[in-house]
């Protein structure tokens, strides 16, 4: 809980930083919620109910879809841009992996209202961001654009049912299969070539020039390059690479995607995805541009532990040993006092005297300890301890703590 407690009031910090503000929604939902934003498909993947009234519910499989429905019920009519963050536990009937769990914890966020260029710049740059300051150091950033995509697959005059048998393949990089499932769809050697050598690039411009007959393609890609230059020049985010493949489910994802990989991992290295999508008419609210992602809490921690990245030791400021039971009443005002002031403190408990007190308080991290003793009390002092140095040193009672360490 430790490491858990530091990453999310890491992330909470970050977050707040760019101007979120947090909501929460309930553990369970109906389960039409969920079959309507994914299909009924999805009801194997949860675990779903019927209560004492009949619904039938489900334990949510993630939060954009909740955080949705309580946009559509409760805020629609608050100003714009509406910046919400939330952390939560979800529910999945999956197999479980490392780091893949059936119960398991997202933090995310959904920006309502805009679709500007330095918004999204500005979304990608948060996950980025968050990730970086918990302790990430290996991360893969990478951009796409299903819009970009769609369009590649109308150079081909690919019908929506054989785009549908491509999205998974092209999702996993299956690319020889991709290959193989367009010569068998009648497409040309050289126009299939094309179109996998394009969809593996990273160079706008040969993007560019792949679907430069496609309107809105051409549209999304000048967006995707201001997008791009803004990361680089005010957000400081260089790490990234453009990736077309990206395929976050065509059904509600429009335009911008993006996923934040730690190769550490191993194969399931996925631990940030997001994007721009279109859900609110869904679950009958008025139409507003929305994105948002997704990190993978307990799989960012397992990335932390493979990269041996150093937790913050937990540490308690001071430890209070009275010397006697007559020294109790004086030491436990003295805890008060310490804790009054926000200084975590604590007390032996177990009369188990100096030596053994000494050795436990080193035990928990602590910081200074404090004797109270009858010689001490004579002078209305105490001795305190510095538990890295070893010195010690008489303090009068009333000038400890001294200011500096006042929180």
């Amino acid at each position: 809980m430790e490491k858990r407690r530091y990453v999310e009031e890491c992330m909470q910090s970050t977050f707040k930083t760019f101007g979120y503000r947090e909501i929460q929604t309930p553990m369970f939902e109906t389960l039409e919620l969920f079959t309507a934003k994914s299909g009924d498909a999805v009801i194997d993947e949860i675990y779903s109910f019927s209560d004492k009234g009949g619904r039938n519910l489900a334990l949510r499989p993630e939060l954009t879809a909740p955080v949705m429905r309580f946009y559509v019920d409760k805020l629609q009519m608050e100003p714009k841009p509406l910046k919400l963050f939330y952390f939560g536990n979800c529910f999945r009937y999956d197999r479980p992996q490392k780091g893949r769990y059936r119960e398991f914890k997202q933090a995310g966020c959904e920006l309502i209202g805009t679709d500007t260029p330095i918004a999204y710049a500005e979304l990608i740059a948060m996950a980025y961001t968050i990730l970086e300051k918990v302790g990430l150091k290996n991360m893969k950033l990478n951009i796409g654009n299903l819009s970009v995509l769609s369009s590649m697959f109308d150079v081909l005059k690919l019908p929506k049912d054989k785009q549908k048998y491509l999205i998974p393949l092209i999702d996993k990089s299956q690319f020889e299969d991709v290959l193989s499932a367009l010569h068998n769809f009648g497409i040309k050697k050289e126009d299939a070539d094309d179109f996998l050598d394009v969809l593996q690039t990273s160079d706008i411009k040969k993007i560019s020039n792949y679907v430069k007959g496609e309107r809105k393609a051409k549209e999304e890609l000048s967006n995707l390059e201001k997008i791009i230059g803004l990361l680089e020049t005010s957000f400081n985010v260089k790490n990234y690479q453009l990736k077309i493949s990206i395929v976050r489910g065509l059904d509600y994802y429009k335009g911008i995607v993006f996923e934040i990989e730690a190769p550490s991992l191993g194969a399931e290295k996925q631990l940030c995805g997001g994007g721009a999508y279109e859900l609110i008419s869904m679950f009958g609210g008025r139409e507003s541009p929305t994105a948002g992602f997704a990190i993978g809490f307990d799989r960012t921690i397992v990335a932390l532990e493979a990269e041996e990245y150093q937790f913050p030791t937990p540490k308690i400021d001071v430890y209070v040993i009275p010397v006697n039971e007559d020294m109790t009443s004086k030491a436990l005002e003295i805890v008060q006092k310490l804790r009054n002031q926000n200084i975590s403190t604590d007390i032996d408990l177990l009369k188990r005297g100096i030596g053994k007190s000494i050795k436990y308080a080193s035990s928990i991290d602590a910081e200074k300890v404090i004797i109270i003793g009858p010689k001490e009390l004579e002078q209305d002092s105490m001795t305190v301890r510095d538990m890295k140095s070893g010195e010690q040193k008489l303090v009068n009672i009333n000038d400890y703590p001294p200011s500096s360490q006042r929180i």
